[in-house]
């Protein structure tokens, strides 16, 4: 295992790099919880460095909750680092709001950060929510949470930033509902909440982990979806969850996303995989180590797994180690 802390559990992270040392975002909660599903609402966001991917030194917290009020109030979680063309590093964050200690109702809402060094980051005034026109609410009584998270932020031809999201349809039966949502802005600062990039009715209940990329010329979307959160024919037929990959014709996103012809990259004993690119240029997965044979969970980021394109045009993993 890559990353660990003796005393945390440790998933979900997202990845940034200067050139000279590369940056794991995570989020952790402390096991004195005794309770792994608390840690949700405990979630703080930690930062380690490396120069190879395996080897890393943490450097604790970097991020973590803000006052009762705001929209961040309960945990920090999952997001993603651009930098901007003046130089500055962006974070975009999920913050959450859990209603009550004994639910696990809550809102979720995006968040940014800025710092010049990726390591020291401030808050910025102002966050993002979802729009009621296209996205399911609380106040719609459907699920057990807003779902508007984890934002993924991917820079197109025409210098336009999108933001990708983890989000559930409006429109769709039930459980089926999981979309990626969509904002886009011309400035980072500044964003518009469009419509979303797939249809409800995939067979997800939600798609977390967002991550959008570009593996030797061509585009794939990453997302990860457990067991427990398949829906529609893919839950009727005991399919097991994972994380999942999906080939697009192109990073332009002016077309809807097929996210139904998604293929299983890995089992749900890894999960939140993040593709990322080693020293030496190669392709390589990276995932928090989910649950052991028992279903207890682990927690722990992978060492770097390749990838590699295989020759049904499908991604996959290699079968060779990273760097021989």
């Amino acid at each position: 295992m890559s990353f660990t802390r003796t005393d945390h559990w440790v998933w979900d992270f997202w990845h940034a790099t200067d050139g000279v040392e590369d940056y794991l975002y995570y989020l952790h909660a402390p096991k004195s919880l005794l309770d792994p599903d608390l840690r949700h609402r405990n979630a703080r966001i930690g930062l380690a460095t490396s120069v190879d991917l395996e080897r890393w030194v943490d450097h604790g917290v970097v991020l973590q909750p803000g006052r009762t009020a705001d929209f961040d109030a309960s945990a920090t979680w999952t997001g993603s680092v651009v930098r901007a063309d003046d130089g500055s590093w962006h974070m975009f964050y999920t913050g959450t709001r859990f209603l009550s200690a004994d639910a696990v109702t809550n809102v979720e809402t995006v968040g940014r950060a800025v710092s010049t060094d990726l390591m020291s980051w401030t808050k910025q005034a102002g966050y993002l929510p979802a729009d009621p026109r296209w996205y399911e609410t609380l106040g719609d009584d459907t699920w057990h949470e807003e779902a508007w998270r984890d934002p993924w932020i991917h820079r197109d031809a025409d210098g336009l930033w999108h933001m990708l999201l983890t989000a559930r349809s409006r429109a769709g039966s039930g459980r089926d509902r999981g979309v990626i949502g969509h904002a886009t802005s011309t400035d980072l600062q500044h964003w518009t909440v469009q419509p979303p990039l797939s249809e409800p009715g995939a067979g997800f209940a939600h798609l977390e982990v967002i991550q959008l990329v570009t593996i030797e010329d061509r585009p794939v979307l990453l997302f990860s979806c457990d067991t427990a959160h398949l829906a529609g024919q893919r839950e009727a037929d005991g399919v097991q969850g994972g994380i999942w990959a999906l080939p697009l014709d192109t990073d332009l996103l002016d077309q809807p996303m097929d996210v139904a012809s998604a293929v299983q990259l890995t089992t749900e004993d890894l999960y939140a995989g993040r593709a990322v690119r080693t020293r030496t240029g190669e392709w390589a997965l990276m995932a928090f180590e989910n649950v052991d044979s028992d279903g207890t969970f682990i927690g722990g980021i992978s060492d770097p797994l390749p990838l590699e394109w295989a020759p049904d045009g499908s991604l996959s993993l290699a079968r060779t180690e990273v760097g021989a």
